[in-house]
């Protein structure tokens, strides 16, 4: 059944969290919370809210009370609020302004995009942590509002967002360790190298299913744009060389790789696939999720050049000699 239209932030969680709906639990790990609550107050002593609020396709077009919400909520660290019908940033500033512990927010798929995020209403995340904009279609300009808003800001999820480009803005953004930026339309590197300069800490970049047809940059380039990238996902690339997988090599610290579903590894069976790649990143302890051991890289080495003994010598990977 679908949700009414027009329902506030604090309406819903008063009916979430309502002793009816979440009774008190007492225990480790429960994180319920019964707030103090203002003078006058409708609920007065009712609600038992945990330290996260879950708080998703509940149809909230604005945020309410913002006095209650102040009352109620400022203990709570994480707040998922996907799937809902936010299109103001203004509202949404209301209600993240009032919670100020906030670490983690969650806005995917609310219609954002049809207002302008200003410095003002963002700097009301100054404290968050980790947020998520997946199909929330933000703008470049958006994002850039919020990295200058947000220094702390550690994690950041921009999937499903139909991006094409990358904008790069003025100031760098030193925090950022963890971006995900999977299922959009990045096909070429030019775009993808950006973020190595928007983001010169980050750790672990996600890029599936984004079609990369190549690594188009010089192995000492590399390094510099990725100093610190300790994980990379291509699945579902659209990387059709064996010198892209080589390229790898490059990024100094890079410890993970995800390479399932691209066109270059189609024609090689499973095994072929994982020691022929294995054998060509040396450094690489964790290839698609899985470890690899000492035993397998030795394994996989000698697979390799067995596996090249009759290609011609023009052929032949440069890792042979």
């Amino acid at each position: 059944m679908d949700q009414p239209s027009g329902r506030s932030f604090m309406q819903v969680l008063c009916e979430k969290y309502s002793p009816e709906n979440f009774p008190y639990r007492r225990g480790p790990g429960m994180g319920v919370h019964v707030p103090a609550t203002p003078q006058g107050s409708p609920m007065k002593d009712r609600l038992n809210l945990p330290s996260v609020l879950v708080l998703n396709s509940c149809g909230i077009t604005c945020a309410g009370d913002e006095k209650e919400i102040a009352a109620f909520c400022a203990h709570v660290s994480e707040l998922d609020l996907s799937d809902n019908k936010l299109e103001d940033w203004h509202e949404v500033s209301k209600i993240v302004s009032n919670v100020p512990q906030l670490e983690f927010l969650n806005l995917s798929s609310n219609p954002l995009n049809l207002s302008v995020l200003e410095r003002t209403c963002a700097g009301s995340f100054s404290g968050v942590r980790k947020l998520v904009l997946n199909n929330s279609k933000a703008s470049w300009e958006t994002v850039h509002t919020i990295l200058q808003e947000l220094p702390d800001l550690e994690e950041l999820f921009l999937c499903l967002n139909d991006y094409k480009t990358v904008s790069c803005p003025s100031i760098c953004c030193h925090s950022l360790k963890l971006l995900h930026i999977t299922d959009n339309n990045l096909q070429d590197w030019t775009e993808i190298r950006k973020l190595g300069v928007m983001f010169p800490a980050l750790d672990t970049l996600v890029l599936a299913n984004n079609h990369l047809n190549a690594i188009e940059e010089p192995d000492d380039s590399l390094a510099r744009l990725f100093p610190n990238l300790r994980s990379i996902s291509l699945h579902k690339s659209g990387l059709q060389s064996w010198e892209d997988i080589d390229k790898l090599n490059s990024f100094p610290k890079l410890e993970e790789v995800r390479l399932l579903g691209i066109p270059l590894l189609q024609p090689y069976t499973t095994e072929e696939r994982r020691k022929l790649v294995v054998a060509r990143l040396p450094s690489v302890s964790k290839l698609n999720g899985s470890v690899v051991t000492d035993g397998e890289r030795e394994d996989s080495e000698r697979f390799f050049i067995r596996y090249y003994v009759d290609v011609p010598q023009e052929e032949v990977p440069f890792r042979i000699y």
